[in-house]
Parts: C-alpha cells; sequence; structure tokens
C-alpha cells in the first residue's frame, strides 16, 4: 500500500473510532487504542508508541520521542484530543517525519465535533 492509500483507511478508521466511541470527549490514549485496533482489523501493520531516539551533535539524547502509531511503516499519526486545534501539533509531525525519513504524518484531534475535520495530513518531499 502506498501512503495515499494508508491515509484512506485511516481516515475511515478514525471516523469509525470517533462515530462509535460518541465523539469528542475522551483520552488522547482512549482513541488512540481504539484507532490502533480498527486499523488492525483492516489487516494494517500498526505500532503504537514508538520510541524515537534523539540526535544531537553525534550523541543521542537520553530522552527519546514517542511516537503515537506508525501504520505499514509508512504513515506517522498523531493523536489528539483537544477542544483548540494548534498548529504546533503539525511543525510536531514534521519534526518526526524529518527525525524518520518518512513521507506522511497525520494528526488526527478527535476532540472535533466532526473528526474528519480534526483530520490534517502533514507531508515532508512526498
Amino acid at each position: 500500500m502506498t501512503e495515499n492509500d494508508l491515509s484512506k483507511a485511516i481516515l475511515e478508521s478514525a471516523i469509525e473510532v470517533h462515530r462509535t466511541l460518541g465523539g469528542p470527549g475522551l483520552l488522547e490514549s482512549v482513541y488512540e487504542e481504539a484507532l490502533a485496533w480498527e486499523l488492525r482489523q483492516r489487516q494494517l501493520d500498526v505500532q503504537r508508541q514508538v520510541q524515537l531516539p534523539i540526535p544531537y551533535k553525534g550523541h543521542t539524547l537520553a530522552s527519546p520521542l514517542r511516537i503515537d502509531l506508525i501504520v505499514g511503516r509508512l504513515v506517522i499519526i498523531e493523536c489528539k484530543a483537544t477542544s483548540k486545534y494548534h498548529e504546533v501539533f503539525e511543525a510536531q509531525a514534521l519534526t518526526y517525519l524529518r527525525l524518520t525519513g518518512m513521507k506522511l504524518g497525520i494528526v488526527i484531534n478527535f476532540g472535533e465535533r466532526l473528526v474528519k475535520d480534526g483530520f490534517h495530513r502533514v507531508v515532508n518531499g512526498l
């Protein structure tokens, strides 16, 4: 599957999770776990809470980043559950893409009334 194929499956899965859980109001971790389950039901490879070492001038920092989900080893997903979306979420995803060399990140804000309004694609040379 390509990044775009995965993106479509991720959006469909996020909508299903949001609908099934009754919309906004739960913790980010609840949506993340449900989304991982939903994606696995679609036979997709999903890694959850992946630690990402941070290189700094030839040294690896002691505090790694944590990526919420990686799907198909191609797409990074950052789950949010906030009533106020901020562009810094996309900057965070772009940093993760640059550090991993991946090309597509998706920020999903489950705090929106309609999850499709909280679905943001972030690209790194795609």
